[in-house]
């Protein structure tokens, strides 16, 4: 289990940068889209919904476009305040993808070899 200090830049540098985001989302949606129709029938998109802790709204929607909006309502709710949370090292959920994104832009600290 890690811990990850984010805030709101966070979230939204992750969504803006689009080959990432695309990327995540993509990947999301496939393992999702249980019959491999390349759309989200209404069982499938409340599994999405249930996963994201989501009330279910709408159906019939694009699912990148509406979890752009999710992320980046997030994004405004948390502002510029750092908020630390508990990730498992294996989660690989949106907030844990946008904390490694920005982690990765970080620079690298020089490994300490002993003698």
């Amino acid at each position: 289990m890690g811990v990850v200090i984010i805030d709101g830049s966070t979230i939204r540098d992750f969504v803006n940068d689009e080959a990432q985001f695309n990327k995540s989302v993509d990947e999301a949606f496939t393992k999702l889209d249980l019959n491999n129709d390349g759309v989200l029938s209404r069982s499938e998109l409340r599994k999405a919904f249930e996963t994201l802790r989501l009330i279910e709204t709408h159906f019939g929607v694009d699912y990148r476009s509406e979890l752009k909006k999710i992320m980046l309502a997030i994004a405004d709710g948390l502002g510029s305040s750092p908020i630390q949370m508990a990730l498992e090292d294996d989660d690989q959920g949106f907030i844990k993808q946008a904390a490694d994104l920005e982690a990765s832009k970080l620079p690298q600290q020089p490994s300490s070899a002993g003698p």
